[in-house]
């Protein structure tokens, strides 16, 4: 599969930009987890369906990563964050709601 990663305005990708902001076992982790979603080896990956067709993988201390796999073959990454509480933190919600709104458009495919 190929990884679509998750781009500002300015060009900075956030989701690459938020994993190498954390620790090294924690970096390491989150490549681990991203080269498995890119060979469609998702057997041991902690994933779970979040909202619609987006789904979130868990990683190294309470790390998520939001994603959607859409036309089999392409896994576009929406946001990336740590997870405090049992719950999504309402600003990032928000965010992947509008993102996956915004990916909606591009691709013309219902995703929430």
């Amino acid at each position: 599969m190929k990884i679509h990663s998750y781009y500002s305005q300015s060009g900075t990708d956030l989701i690459k930009g938020y994993i190498d902001d954390l620790t090294t076992d924690e970096q390491v982790d989150a490549y681990d987890v991203l080269n498995q979603l890119e060979e469609n080896k998702t057997e041991t990956l902690n994933i779970k369906k979040w909202d619609g067709k987006i789904l979130e993988v868990y990683f190294y201390k309470h790390n998520r990563i939001f994603y959607v796999v859409a036309e089999e073959e392409n896994v576009y990454l929406l946001h990336a964050c740590r997870k405090q509480k049992n719950k999504t933190e309402k600003k990032d919600s928000r965010i992947i709601i509008a993102r996956a709104k915004e990916l909606s458009k591009i691709i013309k495919k219902r995703i929430i």
